[in-house]
């Protein structure tokens, strides 16, 4: 069990308790050290633990889940639809997709495993008492078996019961039936996902940009093209690296492909660069150019159909697999440019991804005090 103790402050609010598979991205954590830091008692357990390093609190640590068996046996007996992450839009014949056991084989494995599991899951929640929350936020729409029985108890007991939505959760394997009828308030922090469920509303990425100093590099070096695929298929990388290997064949550049590394050494090769390209497709950006423009970088990236529209003052440079050559070109010749996009980034971030204001946003939705 990885358990990071903390000193939780106690108040009059409403206890939250985040539930999610794994801390992806940081997301589940960054709403929780947020809600702390405005006097929530809140806590995040994880099924189990994120290989990248990023922040823990409860980690069941359950088996069967991350593991290379696991894997071969879904390919087996699982849609396979639903394995496969892609940078495109999804257009499902029914709206919200609701998951449902592929084969008989498929639902008999997650019966198994939801019993095997059961022992220590029980023994964790009187350990931590994480049955007397006021309100379960669940991070992916999961609870602690696929059958939803212990938010469905939490439920009946009068608790709130919040579903935000972070990625390919809504877009591949979909909503949990016994949770979607339930839940009090649907979230998501991607904005393709508006056109995949009937009732959801969009809150920006919880981020703490106060984390990072805007970096000025020597720009009498080669000019650093940063790339960081956690998922080449859903980053479209298979189309970017080549273009960027050919953007350092013709002009002088280097390419940093950050990829496979603990989060704290991404970081550091991150600020290496001078400019970011994040991802293309139609699925939006990500934590990656956060992260980069956070930095004063100037971030590339797709942006999911609507989102300009929405957003116009959006300052990400826009970028699809036919523009992507040419629209980084005038960025490598031309520092002055590099730093008006990156300055315009970073404060742009720091007004539209500040953490406490999307956590009030959320709570507000939620109609929590």
């Amino acid at each position: 069990m990885h358990l990071k103790m903390q000193k939780h402050i106690v108040s009059e609010k409403p206890r939250i308790l985040h539930i999610a598979p794994a801390n992806t991205s940081g997301v589940p954590g960054q709403f929780v050290q947020t809600e702390r830091q405005l006097g929530y008692d809140s806590r995040l357990v994880t099924l189990f633990a994120d290989p990248r390093n990023y922040f823990s609190d409860i980690c069941f640590d359950l088996p069967f889940i991350d593991i290379a068996p696991t894997k071969w046996i879904k390919k087996l007996v699982s849609d396979p639809k639903k394995l496969v992450v892609v940078n495109r839009t999804a257009k499902p014949a029914s709206i919200p997709i609701v998951w449902q056991p592929h084969t008989l084989s498929e639902r008999v494995l997650i019966d198994v495993r939801d019993c095997i599991w059961r022992r220590k899951i029980e023994r964790m929640i009187a350990q931590y008492h994480l049955d007397q929350f006021d309100v379960y936020q669940l991070d992916g729409g999961l609870g602690f078996y696929r059958h939803a029985s212990f938010i469905r108890a939490m439920k009946a007991r009068g608790r709130k019961i919040i579903c935000c939505y972070t990625g390919s959760d809504l877009r591949t394997r979909g909503v949990i039936k016994q949770i979607d009828d339930i839940a009090d308030l649907n979230v998501t922090v991607e904005y393709d996902h508006l056109k995949l469920h009937p009732n959801i509303q969009h809150v920006f990425f919880p981020f703490d940009a106060s984390r990072f100093e805007p970096q000025h590099r020597d720009h009498t070096k080669p000019v650093v093209i940063g790339h960081a695929p956690t998922n080449r298929a859903a980053k479209g990388s298979d189309i970017i690296i080549p273009i960027l290997r050919q953007l350092a064949h013709n002009h002088h550049v280097e390419i940093e492909l950050i990829e496979g590394l603990p989060y704290s050494e991404a970081l550091l090769r991150k600020r290496r660069c001078d400019i970011f390209v994040d991802q293309i497709g139609d699925l939006g950006y990500g934590i990656n150019s956060l992260e980069a423009m956070a930095m004063a970088i100037p971030a590339a990236s797709c942006l999911a159909p609507g989102f300009a529209e929405s957003y116009p003052a959006h300052p990400f440079v826009e970028v699809d697999a036919a523009t992507l050559a040419d629209k980084l070109a005038p960025l490598i010749h031309d520092a002055a440019l590099r730093r008006r996009i990156g300055e315009r980034g970073r404060a742009w971030v720091l007004e539209n991804h500040d953490a406490v204001r999307v956590v009030q946003k959320l709570h507000a939705l939620a109609g929590i005090a």
